[in-house]
C-alpha cells in the first residue's frame, strides 16, 4: 500500500494529512552538523553516497515525517553536464567557466556525478519504511541556466534575463540541453527508487509572464510529460517559487501532477484558482517555525482549512531556516496532528 503522501500525490485525499519540509535534512540539525564536522564539506558529503544516505533519513527518525527527501543539489546537473562545482564557505555554490553567451557546447560531459546520487536514492529507498514516499528531485531549466550563465546565485538573475533578450535562441539551446541532462537524471532516480519527483523553479519569480510562458512554463511541461511518458504513475510537484499570479497557468499548463505553493500566496486564493482536486503542497512561512509560539499554531490552522476539500502535502513555503528550533519542528507536527493531520 502507498503511503499517505503518495497517495495525496495522486489525488486521493486522506484523513492524515501527510508532511514533509523543504531543507529538512541540514544546519537546524545536530545530527547533521556532526557528520558534516567528520566527514567534510557539502558536495564532498552530496557525492558520499552512505554519509548522503544517513543524512536524507536523520529527519525521519526524529519526526517520523510522511516523505524522504533526497539529499543533493540542483547543481549536480551542471556538475554532470561539464561546468566545475564549489562551494565557498559563507557565500554558496560557484560554477566556472561562466556561461554568459549560453555557449555550453564546449563543456566535457562528466555523468558519472550522477552515480553516486542514484546510489542514495537505492540505498535511502531500503532504509525506509515501506509507507514512507522517496522523493527525488532536480532543478528547473530556468532556475539552473541562471546558476549556469552568472556561474553562482544572483539577486535579480539578471545575466541570464540580459541573455534570454539578447540571444532568445543561444539561450534556448541551453535551456534544451539542460532539459536532456535532467530528464536522464530523474529517470535515473526513479529507476533507483524515487517514486516520486520535485522540480524546483526557486528563481521563477524573476521573470515577466512571457519570459515566465518561455522559459518556466514550456521547459516545465516538457520534462513532465518526459517523465510521465518514460516513467508512467510517477507523480511530479512542481515547484515555481515566486510565481504570484502566473501560478495557475503554470498549474494548468505544465502537466505537473501537485503545485509546490510558497509563503507568499494567499491558500484561500490558491484553492480557489487551482484546478478543482489538484493536489496541493506547502505553504507555511518558514519564519512562522522559527518563530514559534501561538503565530506558528494559528497559521497552521488557517492553512489546513483552507486545503480542506483537496488532497494538501503540508510543507512550508521555502527550505527551512538552518536556526529554526528543533521545538518548534515538534510544535509544529503536534498542531498538525491536533486537527487530524
Amino acid at each position: 500500500m502507498p503511503g499517505t503522501l503518495l497517495e495525496n500525490l495522486n489525488g486521493t485525499r486522506t484523513a492524515k494529512r501527510p508532511v514533509w519540509l523543504m531543507r529538512q535534512a541540514g544546519r537546524y540539525l545536530p545530527e547533521y552538523r556532526a557528520l558534516r564536522a567528520e566527514k567534510g564539506g557539502f558536495l564532498e558529503l552530496v557525492y558520499d553516497s552512505p554519509s548522503a544516505a544517513e543524512i536524507t533519513v536523520q529527519p525521519l527518525r526524529r519526526f517520523g515525517f510522511d516523505g524522504a527527501i533526497l539529499f543533493s543539489d540542483i547543481l549536480i546537473v551542471p556538475h554532470a553536464m561539464g561546468q566545475n562545482l564549489w562551494f565557498e564557505a559563507g557565500e554558496g555554490p560557484r560554477l566556472a567557466p561562466q556561461l554568459i553567451d549560453g555557449a555550453w557546447q564546449g563543456l566535457s560531459e562528466a555523468k558519472h556525478h550522477f552515480d553516486p546520487v542514484y546510489k542514495t536514492v537505492e540505498l535511502v529507498r531500503g532504509m525506509l519504511d515501506p509507507d514512507v514516499t522517496m522523493l527525488g528531485f532536480a532543478g528547473s531549466p530556468w532556475t539552473v541556466a541562471t546558476y549556469m550563465v552568472a556561474g553562482q546565485g544572483s539577486k535579480d538573475q539578471g545575466a541570464s534575463r540580459a541573455l534570454a533578450h539578447r540571444d532568445p535562441s543561444a539561450f534556448q539551446s541551453l535551456i534544451d540541453a539542460i532539459e536532456a541532462a535532467t530528464i536522464e537524471y530523474l529517470i535515473g532516480q526513479i529507476d533507483a527508487g524515487a517514486e516520486a519527483i520535485q522540480l524546483f523553479d526557486s528563481w521563477a519569480g524573476s521573470l515577466s509572464p512571457k519570459q515566465f510562458e518561455r522559459w518556466v512554463i514550456a521547459p516545465n511541461a516538457r520534462l513532465a510529460a518526459a517523465i510521465h511518458e518514460k516513467r508512467p504513475g510517477i507523480p511530479v510537484i512542481g515547484f515555481p517559487k515566486g510565481a504570484g499570479a502566473k501560478l495557475p497557468a503554470y498549474a494548468r499548463e505544465t502537466g505537473v501532477d501537485a503545485c509546490g505553493i510558497d509563503e507568499t500566496q494567499d491558500p484561500v486564493w490558491i484553492d480557489a484558482e487551482l484546478p478543482k482536486d489538484m493536489p496541493v503542497q506547502g505553504n507555511l512561512d518558514p519564519m512562522l517555525l522559527l518563530a514559534g509560539e501561538d503565530a506558528l499554531d494559528q497559521s497552521v490552522r488557517d492553512i489546513c482549512k483552507a486545503f480542506a476539500d483537496r488532497p494538501h502535502v503540508f510543507n512550508l513555503g521555502h527550505g527551512i531556516d538552518k536556526t529554526t528550533p528543533i521545538a518548534h519542528v515538534d510544535q509544529l507536527l503536534q498542531t498538525l496532528r491536533s486537527i487530524g493531520g
